[in-house]
């Protein structure tokens, strides 16, 4: 084929000069004066239309031989099912021996435990463990089915009555996994063809939830209420169909990966400002903030009712298992035939249903728990003011202090081990568990890496400067050349 190519074209040049030069390259044809070029050009669109008009060439098909079949499959070598492992991926995570509680046991040592979110100090509590044990000996262990077939049981719907009466919601519903109530209810609201304004700093649960529910997101900086603003402007600005759209704001109230609170109140003002509606995840902030416990709305003095729809996990502050979403009727009653984690999993085991239940009863009772917690995570920031490379990212109400590097490498990973050095150094020289930054392939979120303290109100005093202290030692000795 390319030689024919070739040669067409050789043709086609050794006529250049001659047409140029040929006596009707200067004739005149009905008055108009041909010249050599127009038989150029002529020439270039007759060989364009013979090129485009031949067909392509594809060479004979000649089956493979048996011999040569097996030569390529003895070359070929398939893709790996998993990436390559890295150092990272084979850390392993301290175990415990005992009950996550202010005090734990890692090989066979006591270490004071900052690393589970046991907010309220109810791992352990005496009146837990005997709901547990009474609910254990009248419902076994498991439900074995689904909430919608056969595994309701009346703990289950005591449970989601006490939950919608201790927030002031019409009714809410239970689900089995703390991390499936956030990317079960999001897609079950959110389809294809919605807009979602979401904070970039977001857990991997609602990341995933966002990206199950196939709709358009749209990041707006971290807790950066202009950024919000901006962007919820230019979405209502720019698209037409966008007042006849479904349009949701997502935030956290307390913020994983962070520490920080959403400024609940400005949120609120855009979200009637520019008719969004509002997903709001109370899981760090349920039992925790207000004066009651009763979460981010308590706390900024908003009506729960001007927020859409508020999830939270349980494994938290109420020292049990699963999650719950909450809102009108109507919100609730739509989840139960179209939130895969509620139609599909098998529901919650009744004894943690009842857990849940002894748990807001505790905190009602004992409101002094949250005056307690608070307390301790003043203690806290009191003992590490100044700690030598490291600055603290939380809000001061925060049980969930959050420790970054002043001046970071600018690399995650390396931000990461250094983090995990002073976390292991705090563990080794002075049985302190603390949690250091650590991101799977999945999570997208870009904030700084962070070493986190999960502050209980069961914490001591003690303990809480022994912490302090350990940190500040282990980040001025390891820190040393960083700053």
């Amino acid at each position: 084929m390319a030689s024919i190519v070739m040669d067409v074209m050789k043709t086609a040049l050794d006529w250049v000069p001659g047409a140029l030069n040929a006596p009707f390259a200067r004739a005149v044809l009905f008055g108009v004066p041909i010249g050599g070029h127009y038989v150029v050009e002529a020439l270039l669109v007759v060989v364009i239309l013979f090129l485009l008009l031949q067909k392509s060439y594809k060479p004979p098909k000649k089956p493979l031989t048996e011999r040569e079949v097996d030569e390529l499959c003895e070359d070929w070598v398939p893709e790996s099912l998993i990436p390559p492992i890295t150092e990272e991926m084979n850390y392993e995570p301290p175990i415990l021996e005992s009950a996550a509680g202010p005090h734990t046991v890692i090989k066979g040592k006591e270490v004071v435990n900052f690393a589970s979110a046991n907010y309220l100090g109810l791992i352990g509590h005496e009146k837990l463990i005997e709901s547990c044990t009474d609910a254990l000996d009248k419902y076994g262990v498991g439900s074995c089915g689904p909430r919608g077939f056969y595994g309701t049981i009346d703990v289950h719907l005591d449970c989601e009555s006490k939950i919608a009466k201790f927030l002031g919601t019409p009714d809410s519903i239970l689900y089995s996994y703390g991390i499936s109530t956030m990317f079960s209810a999001i897609p079950a609201f959110c389809k294809k063809g919605d807009i979602i304004v979401v904070d970039d700093g977001v857990h991997w649960g609602i990341q995933n939830g966002l990206h199950l529910s196939r709709s358009t997101i749209v990041y707006f900086k971290h807790n950066d209420m202009q950024s919000l603003e901006s962007t919820l402007e230019k979405i209502t600005r720019e698209n037409k169909r966008a007042s006849k759209m479904r349009r949701y704001i997502v935030v956290e109230a307390l913020y994983q990966n962070s520490g920080k609170l959403a400024p609940l109140d400005v949120i609120i003002r855009l979200k009637e400002k520019y008719r969004f509606r509002v997903l709001l995840d109370e899981s760090n902030s349920f039992g925790v903030l207000g004066e009651s416990g009763r979460g981010l709305t308590e706390h900024f003095g908003v009506p729960v009712g001007k927020i859409d729809i508020i999830t939270a996990a349980m494994g938290n502050a109420l020292a049990t298992c699963g999650g719950f979403c909450t809102g009108s009727v109507r919100v609730v009653d739509h989840q139960r035939l179209s939130s895969s984690g509620y139609v599909f999993s098998a529901s919650l085991p009744p004894y943690l249903a009842t857990a849940a239940n002894t748990a807001i009863d505790l905190l009602e009772e004992n409101p002094v728990l949250i005056t307690k917690l608070r307390k301790n995570v003043a203690l806290l920031w009191r003992g590490l003011a100044e700690i030598p490379g490291l600055s603290i990212a939380s809000d001061p109400l925060s049980p969930l202090v959050y420790l970054k590097l002043k001046n970071s490498t600018g690399s995650f990973k390396k931000d990461s081990q250094l983090l995990q050095d002073i976390a292991d150094h705090a563990l080794n020289k002075d049985s302190v568990l603390v949690v250091a930054s650590k991101r799977s392939t999945l999570d997208k979120c870009g904030l700084a890496a962070g070493i986190r303290l999960f502050v209980s109100a069961a914490h001591s005093e003690s303990d809480l400067l022994k912490a302090a202290e350990s940190l500040k030692r282990a980040s001025e000795l390891l820190l040393a050349g960083y700053n």
